[in-house]
C-alpha cells in the first residue's frame, strides 16, 4: 500500500499516539548504551564471555520492497526495540547465572533460557556445591 493510502486508512488513534510509541526510543537507547557498558566492564572483571549484540539486534525488514516508508520505519523501530530487550535479557541472565543461579519459589512466566537449569529454590547444598560450575559455564 502506498504511503498516502496508508496514512489515509490509518486509525486516528494510531497517528495520535505515535509520539508516545516513538518516544520510547530514548529509554531504549539509554538501555542499549547502559547494558553495553555494563557488559564490557563487569563481564571482563568476572571472566564471563560477552554476548554479541548483533545476534540480538537485527534490523533487516526495512529492505522489503512491499513496505512503504512508514512501515519500514516501524520495522526498524521494532527490530531495534525487541533486539535491545533481548540483548539486555541475555546479559542480565548471564549475570543471574553468575551470582544467583536459583529458581524462584513462585513460578515465573517466560523465564530466560538459562533459568531452566538453575538450582531449585531452597537447595542450599546444591548452591554451595555447584555455584562455581555455573560460573565456569559462562567463560
Amino acid at each position: 500500500m502506498g504511503l498516502l493510502a496508508y496514512l489515509w486508512s490509518a486509525q486516528l488513534t494510531s497517528i495520535a499516539i505515535a509520539p508516545v510509541v516513538y518516544g520510547m526510543i530514548v529509554p531504549l537507547v539509554l538501555l542499549d548504551l547502559g547494558i553495553s557498558v555494563y557488559q564490557q566492564i563487569c563481564f571482563r572483571a568476572w571472566g564471563i564471555s560477552r554476548a554479541v549484540r548483533s545476534q540480538y539486534v537485527v534490523i533487516d525488514r526495512h529492505r522489503l520492497v512491499y513496505l512503504n516508508s512508514i512501515q519500514k520505519l516501524n520495522c526498524v523501530y521494532c527490530g531495534y526495540a525487541n533486539g535491545v530487550i533481548a540483548f539486555a535479557r541475555e546479559i542480565i541472565g548471564r549475570t543471574e547465572q553468575y551470582w544467583c543461579p536459583i529458581k524462584h519459589a513462585t513460578k515465573i512466566r517466560r523465564p530466560h533460557d538459562r533459568y531452566r537449569d538453575f538450582l531449585e529454590y531452597g537447595d542450599a547444598e546444591g548452591y554451595r556445591a555447584k555455584l562455581e560450575e555455573f560460573r565456569r559455564k559462562l567463560k
